[in-house]
C-alpha cells in the first residue's frame, strides 16, 4: 500500500486544483533533496579534511562525511540513480541556458523571461473558467464544491505554472537537440523470470512493464486508470505483465490473489482483475466468488479451484521474489528491469518508456546487446 520511494515521478499530470499545487510543491522538494544528497556529498569528499563535525555525543563526533555516507547508504540504487539523472539533467539544462543567454546578451534570467513570458503567454480568467468547467467533478471532490470564484485565483496561478513550466520544457529539449546533448548515465536494471504470468499488450514489445501489485491496496487501484492510458497511448510498444504482491496488513489480498489466479486458468484473468479493483468491498470469499460468475468464469471451476487455494504456492512465489528484488511496497513497477516504485503519472512512466524505445532504436544500444 505504500505510495511509494521512488523520486521519478515528481512531475504530475494536473487533473485538479490540490494536484496542481501538489505537484508544484513535489517539485520543488525534489530539486531541494537532489542538492543535499547529490552536491553536499561531492563538496565534502573533495576536503582534505573529515569535513565538520555535525554531533557530538561525549567525546564521539559524528562528522559530515560520516553522515553523509550513512546517508547514501540508505538509498536504492533507483533512487541514486533518480537524484543523480534530476542533478544531471539540472546541470545540463543550466549550461545550456547560461550559453543561450551569453549570446542574446541577456543575464539567464531575462533570457528565460523574453522566451518564456509574455501577455500572450497569460492564463485568463476565461482560460481558467474553460479547464474549471471541463474538470468540474474532479476540482468538486478536491476542493469540497467550491465554487469557481473561490478558487480561481489558485487555479490561475497554477495553470501559469504548469503552462510555463511546459513552455521551459520545450525550450530546454530545443537548446539540447541543438548541441547535440549526449547522456551516458545508466538506469540500474534487474533481471528476474516473469514467463508464465498474466500479461496484456504485444508479446514481442521493446517494453516490458512487470508490475507487482495487490488487490486490496488503494494505490494499486488508483494506479489502473493511468496503466490503461500508458496502454492506450503505446499498444503493443509495450507489454504489460501482473505479478502477485498480497500485503499483510490487506486481510482479503491473499484470497484475492487466488482468484486471479484461478482465473488465469480459465484465460479471463483481465477480466476479473478489473472487477475486483473496480469495487475493493467485494474481496471477502462470497464477493470474489460474485465477481467470477459476473466476469463470466464457469463458476463451478471456479468455486473448486478458489476453495482448494490452488495457485496460493504461485502467490507466495512472486511475493519471494520481489522480496529478493527489494519490493516492499505496492504498486512496484520494473520498466525493462527499472525500478519505479508507487503511482507513478502517465507523463513519469511516459518518459522512462520514451527512453526505453529510443534506447532499442539506438544502433549503439543494439550492438552491445549482441
Amino acid at each position: 500500500m505504500k505510495a511509494g520511494r521512488t523520486l521519478a515521478g515528481a512531475n504530475r499530470p494536473i487533473d485538479s486544483t490540490a494536484a496542481m499545487i501538489a505537484a508544484l510543491m513535489a517539485a520543488t522538494f525534489m530539486m531541494t533533496l537532489c542538492a543535499i544528497v547529490t552536491m553536499t556529498p561531492r563538496v565534502s569528499w573533495a576536503a582534505a579534511s573529515a569535513g565538520p563535525v555535525v554531533a557530538t555525543i561525549g567525546d564521539y563526533q559524528i562528522t559530515q562525511n560520516e553522515l553523509d555516507a550513512a546517508m547514501l547508504q540508505s538509498i536504492s540504487k533507483s533512487q541514486l540513480y533518480d537524484l543523480r539523472k534530476q542533478t544531471l539533467d539540472r546541470m545540463v539544462d543550466t549550461y545550456l541556458i547560461d550559453a543561450a543567454a551569453k549570446k542574446a546578451n541577456l543575464t539567464p534570467d531575462a533570457y528565460l523571461d523574453r522566451e518564456l513570458h509574455g501577455k500572450a503567454n497569460d492564463v485568463t480568467e476565461a482560460d481558467a473558467k474553460k479547464y474549471y468547467d471541463a474538470h468540474k467533478a474532479g476540482i468538486d471532490a478536491q476542493t469540497h464544491g467550491r465554487s469557481f470564484n473561490d478558487i480561481k485565483g489558485l487555479l490561475i496561478a497554477a495553470m501559469q505554472r504548469h503552462d510555463d513550466r511546459q513552455r521551459r520544457e520545450a525550450l530546454v529539449a530545443k537548446l539540447r537537440a541543438d548541441a547535440h546533448v549526449k547522456v551516458a548515465l545508466e538506469a540500474p536494471r534487474v533481471s528476474f523470470a516473469s514467463a508464465g504470468h498474466p500479461w496484456t499488450g504485444g508479446k514481442d514489445a521493446p517494453v516490458t512493464i512487470v508490475e507487482f501489485s495487490d488487490f486490496q491496496c488503494p494505490y494499486c487501484r488508483s494506479a489502473e486508470p493511468i496503466l490503461k492510458q500508458i496502454r492506450a497511448k503505446y499498444g503493443d510498444k509495450i507489454k504489460l505483465v501482473y505479478m502477485d504482491f498480497p500485503l499483510g496488513m490487506h486481510p482479503h489480498a491473499m484470497d484475492a490473489a487466488v482468484a486471479g489466479r484461478c482465473a488465469a486458468d480459465q484465460n479471463k484473468f483481465w477480466e476479473l482483475h478489473d472487477a475486483m479493483f473496480s469495487d475493493q468491498t467485494k474481496l471477502d470469499e462470497a464477493g470474489l466468488k460474485a465477481s467470477a460468475a459476473k466476469a463470466g468464469l464457469d463458476t463451478k471451476t471456479f468455486n473448486a479451484c478458489f476453495d482448494a487455494k490452488s495457485g496460493a504456492a504461485g502467490v507466495k512465489a512472486d511475493q519471494a521474489e520481489g522480496e529478493r528484488l527489494g519490493v516492499s511496497g505496492t504498486p512496484t513497477f520494473f520498466v525493462n528491469g527499472r525500478e519505479m516504485v508507487g503511482m507513478e503519472s502517465e507523463k513519469g512512466f511516459s518518459d522512462v518508456i520514451d527512453d526505453e524505445l529510443a534506447r532499442a532504436k539506438s544502433p549503439q544500444t543494439q550492438a552491445s546487446a549482441h
